[in-house]
């Protein structure tokens, strides 16, 4: 047999039987199970199609004063008059006009016009390195502000405080900056 006989054999050889080993792998594979199982969720598909809720929520907009304010969830519940409602996780993100930003966040959030109640673990970071924590915020959208009226614990750069009631609002100045003021026998532990 000459070489070029020998090479024509093998191109038609080789190619078949890597066609025979494939077809025999996927004929010994793993046998279907008709009776497998097939994971459901353990919810009444009923109750889901009239339930009303939004997955992962979103809000954007602009204050009054120029800050940018984002708003998001994990689910958010319209409420049964309009302009009411309540979310799940939330995150609030309120970036004044010269940058700074201050983050909420809380594990519920309820929604009535332009205020939003945050409660369930209500706590803000500053850019600053401010943390404030509260049973609960109140937060005005249109107008940026962020009040708390029971007491509020504060963790600064310098120490920690403590006070009766905390406001965030704009300066009024048109420059777009916010301060924070602590009021109602504020105490302060200082940490050089």
């Amino acid at each position: 047999m000459t070489r070029s006989r020998i090479v024509a054999w093998l191109r038609v050889i080789l190619p078949l039987t890597a066609l025979a080993l494939l077809s025999v792998l996927f004929l010994l594979g793993r046998k279907p199970e008709p009776e497998g199982n097939i994971p459901y969720a353990n919810v009444d598909p009923r109750e889901v199609a009239e339930r009303q809720m939004a997955t992962l929520p979103a809000y954007a907009g602009v204050t009054t004063d120029g800050a940018l304010l984002n708003i998001t969830g994990a689910q958010a519940v319209p409420g049964a008059i309009d302009g009411q409602g309540s979310a799940d996780m939330v995150r609030m993100t309120l970036r004044a006009r010269d940058g700074r930003a201050s983050d909420v966040s809380a594990g519920r959030a309820a929604l009535e016009g332009d205020l939003m109640l945050l409660q369930d673990g209500a706590r803000m970071t500053t850019a600053d390195g401010w943390v404030v924590t509260a049973p609960e915020f109140r937060a005005s959208r249109s107008a940026g502000t962020l009040n708390a009226d029971s007491e509020v614990n504060v963790r600064a750069p310098f120490g920690n405080l403590t006070a009766g009631r905390m406001e965030l609002r704009p300066l009024g100045d048109g420059a777009g900056d916010h301060v924070l003021d602590l009021s109602g026998g504020v105490r302060l532990i200082y940490q050089p």
